[in-house]
């Protein structure tokens, strides 16, 4: 079975939204199975993507219009892609760079090693750039201090980073100058804030 999926966000103009629905009613996808998210002010809560998802059966098949209009980051299509896997379901991006994702040509097992190995070159390029840069600061005679405490100056940050771009949370964590330990304190791996994340903006603007 066919199972759709669309995000509408309001910056997007109406013929643009209607391409999208078009698109997965062209495709077999019965009107009454296309999930629907709307943009918020947290963009990282897409209930009815979790719901698509824990519909989804042996068998049954995800389509998406366009690869960005289902996930955010690397990271999250990655635990979306293991998510489908273990519920032996199948994937179809219809249109954009992202239509190389489809199971009819291509495993999920292999869809899988391509991304986690995309995330992995990251890391290992971000982590070659930040040794470099403290080799160069101490030969400048710089000193360098341990890693900084979480602020809400941060923490807005990070969760810009992983709002915007397509960065791991190991390599947010470094970009910001904290531990990747430390991060998960405070956000969770689809940037949602935790408790103590909460916590720390509230007492920022008080």
């Amino acid at each position: 079975m066919l199972f759709g999926y669309e995000y509408i966000s309001e910056a997007d103009d109406e013929s643009l939204r209607d391409s999208q629905r078009q698109a997965l009613l062209d495709a077999g996808v019965l009107a009454s199975h296309i999930f629907s998210d709307k943009d918020t002010e947290q963009d990282s809560q897409r209930p009815q993507l979790e719901a698509c998802l824990d519909t989804l059966k042996a068998g049954d098949r995800l389509i998406v219009w366009r690869l960005d209009f289902l996930v955010d980051s690397r990271a999250q299509f990655l635990t979306i892609l293991q998510d489908l896997l273990s519920r032996n379901a199948g994937f179809k991006v219809l249109i954009g760079p992202g239509a190389i994702f489809d199971t009819a040509h291509i495993s999920l097992e292999l869809a899988i090693d391509i991304v986690a190995a995309l995330n992995d070159l990251e890391t290992q390029i971000l982590r070659k750039r930040t040794l470099s840069a403290h080799a160069v600061a101490r030969q400048r005679g710089q000193v360098l201090g341990g890693q900084r405490k979480m602020t809400a100056s941060l923490l807005r940050q990070a969760m810009t980073a992983m709002a915007e771009s397509d960065l791991s949370m190991t390599a947010i964590s470094a970009q910001i100058g904290v531990t990747r330990a430390t991060l998960y304190n405070y956000l969770n791996g689809d940037g949602s804030l935790k408790t103590a994340g909460q916590e720390l903006l509230s007492q920022a603007e008080e």
